[in-house]
């Protein structure tokens, strides 16, 4: 069986496979302060939850954001299942050329996400990923990776309105206002980071379409790929699994 972990900057996202089915995946809060065997009590429930144990486990693949996070995954793999992990990185991932001028600083997460993009649908592509960050990331038809955008993530706008700005409440981002023109300041401000993250969305998508020269398939995925699916005109499928999928397939190609 196979073990693929995603580490973010807000979440930590594991999934175990057999063969190229997704048998479970848990999500935990990323901490930078937690050790090799109080992340193993986590794991062990997790595998008790389906009746496995970590010798059924033979391969683990691992994509990181977060330095910290390197040192104590390395020693809680060795130590719980008796091997070293394989870390996504640009020089690792087999068959998919990275075009960025420094190939290095292209981050694991958006190069796993290409990955599984391109082995599914075979195509040019721009991949969006709403989680911390809010990333573009575009495929050229031939599966190279282009580059891309990043911006703040919708969360991390919405909270720096609330913490800069004396006067604005907290609002929650989970479904898009019935107005735009608020009639309300939290209406407002849901207005604002909701519609005006589908303008950036669909502002960046047509920009990039113009620099690829093709028509590429707009898929998304993270955290709020849903809500921006309802307000975009441009994201065309949604696809929850995508990095769980795409350390998967370089999993099995390693």
């Amino acid at each position: 069986m196979l073990l693929v972990i995603d580490v973010g900057n807000t979440n930590i996202v594991m999934g175990i496979y057999d063969g190229t089915r997704l048998m479970k995946d848990w999500r935990i809060h990323t901490d930078t302060h937690i050790t090799e065997d109080e992340f193993s009590v986590f794991a062990i429930h997790m595998f008790s939850e389906i009746n496995i144990s970590p010798e059924n486990v033979s391969k683990i693949v691992i994509s990181c954001v977060v330095p910290p996070m390197i040192t104590i995954l390395n020693s809680f793999c060795r130590k719980y299942f008796g091997c070293d992990p394989y870390w996504v990185d640009a020089k690792s991932v087999p068959g998919m050329p990275i075009r960025y001028t420094n190939p290095g600083e292209v981050g694991s997460d958006r190069i796993v996400n290409a990955v599984a993009a391109f082995h599914q649908f075979k195509t040019s592509l721009i991949v969006i990923d709403f989680g911390t960050a809010t990333t573009f990331d575009a495929v050229s038809e031939q599966g190279e990776y282009l580059g891309g955008a990043i911006s703040p993530g919708i969360h991390i706008a919405s909270e720096a309105l609330y913490m800069k700005a004396s006067k604005l409440p907290r609002v929650e981002i989970f479904e898009p206002p019935e107005r735009v023109i608020g009639t309300d300041t939290a209406g407002s401000i849901k207005s604002g980071i909701i519609y005006g993250y589908a303008g950036l969305v669909d502002g960046m998508v047509k920009r990039m379409k113009k620099e690829m020269g093709t028509n590429p398939k707009i898929i998304a995925t993270g955290g709020l790929s849903q809500l921006m699916y309802k307000v975009s005109e441009t994201i065309e499928s949604i696809e929850p699994d995508l990095t769980l999928e795409g350390l998967r397939i370089i999993g099995d190609m390693i």
